[in-house]
């Protein structure tokens, strides 16, 4: 092993470990690709040099460099830093790339905690055998955190004895909590998906999907939630469009409004999916379906301007990436936290991002197309999906409307 003295920047004059010298090649190649600027790859290199010279002096091999030694190393570079965030940032980095390199040991499967190791095994359970999205399996994730939080004893303990009173208990008290019908149903649906997942990989005593209550709620209970014009356009005009993160998020909620899309397929939109020839977009959909909607000129030309004067150059193939190296897709999340932001610049209430799906199909009934066409643009599976936007056409339905009892009017 060769060596240089160098100053270390943790404190005096020590000999430099070449353990990961062989690898700044390949992380400023990686740190390139993901969009850093030349002088973010160099620090990144220095703090990685400083790691190697930590493992040197405490004699750490690469064996050893465990989860919990990288935060020791952390800890003590935080310290020589006027500012812990750059420590951080940085520090931050190296760990990712010495992950994606596999030389960072994995995590000791002790720790965490025994909620979360359950969870992560749900989780791939859920995206293998069920062939679930990302997307669903977070949320599922969630609500199942949210049942396993609440047991009175440990996950082992509980699960041992769970039955059919305990999770019908929970059912009943989650609903009465919950904000909505909507919420109480999502419950539900992921709790049940929990239970047979428990009972396949035997972690409960018997299968108890049966044991958990339906949530009440009636189709086309409710009128869709739609906004009135003057709050859409001020939705579209919340971003600074002179900035490349206001262009983003303006073709974001400019794509939403006029063709109704999902967050996630928003977040699924790759570069090829605009057919600029062919006037169309390809969308990614539910059940994993792939349909083309028609591109309209507006939204068109806010993906242009987005495209040629904001979006960064990386490898990725997503349409709408991030701003910030590393330049990584969207996420759904991502997309409710555009919505968020414009609703807080508009003067709103936050707002999800399905509620531009909403206004759009009401817009279109009201302006008298017909609920084919609508249920085309949504696409929706089945007719009964696009139903419930007949309620909002108050002028045919008054039509229809009986004269009440009595009204001598």
């Amino acid at each position: 092993m060769t060596a240089d003295p160098h100053t270390d920047q943790l404190g005096g004059v020590v000999t430099a470990d070449r353990t990961l010298t062989s690898y700044e090649p390949a992380l400023r190649t990686l740190m390139q690709r993901w969009g850093y600027a030349p002088s973010s790859v160099n620090e990144a290199v220095r703090v990685m040099r400083g790691l190697s010279r930590w493992m040197h002096r405490r004699r750490v091999d690469l064996a050893g460099l465990t989860s919990s030694a990288f935060e020791e190393f952390l800890a003590v570079r935080q310290r020589s830093y006027k500012n812990s965030a750059v420590a951080l940032r940085w520090t931050g980095v190296v760990r990712r790339f010495l992950r994606n390199e596999g030389l960072l040991a994995a995590p000791d499967p002790a720790q965490g905690s025994e909620v979360d190791r359950l969870l992560d095994r749900f989780g791939a359970w859920l995206a293998s055998e069920r062939g679930l999205a990302g997307e669903t399996v977070r949320c599922y994730r969630n609500q199942a955190k949210t049942f396993l939080g609440w047991l009175p004893a440990s996950p082992r303990e509980a699960l041992a004895g769970l039955d059919a009173a305990t999770v019908a208990g929970f059912v009943l008290e989650h609903s009465a909590a919950s904000s909505s019908t909507w919420s109480a149903k999502a419950q539900v649906t992921a709790l049940r998906a929990l239970l047979r997942f428990l009972h396949i990989q035997g972690l409960i005593p018997a299968p108890l999907v049966a044991a958990v209550p339906g949530v009440a709620g009636w189709r086309l209970s409710e009128l869709p939630r739609s906004l009135p014009a003057t709050q859409v356009t001020a939705l579209l005009a919340a971003h600074d469009r002179t900035t490349a993160v206001g262009l983003r998020d303006h073709a974001v909620l400019l794509t939403l409004a006029r063709l109704g899309l999902r967050g996630g397929e928003i977040a699924a939109l790759g570069l090829s999916d605009v057919d600029w020839r062919g006037g169309q977009l390809v969308v990614h959909g539910k059940g994993a379906r792939t349909e083309a909607l028609p591109l309209p000129a507006e939204v068109g030309h806010a993906l242009a301007d987005y495209l040629t004067q904001a979006r960064p150059r990386c490898g990725y193939p997503a349409l709408f990436v991030t701003a910030r190296a590393p330049y990584q897709p969207l996420t759904p999340g991502a997309v409710r936290a555009i919505m968020g932001r414009a609703c807080r610049r508009a003067g709103l209430p936050r707002l999800g991002a399905h509620r531009l799906r909403h206004t759009l199909a009401s817009d279109m009934l009201r302006a008298g197309a017909p609920l084919t066409e609508i249920g085309q643009i949504l696409r929706h599976r089945v007719a009964a999906s696009t139903a419930v936007y007949a309620k909002v056409d108050y002028v045919s339905l008054r039509a229809l409307a009986r004269p009440w009892p009595g009204d001598r009017r």
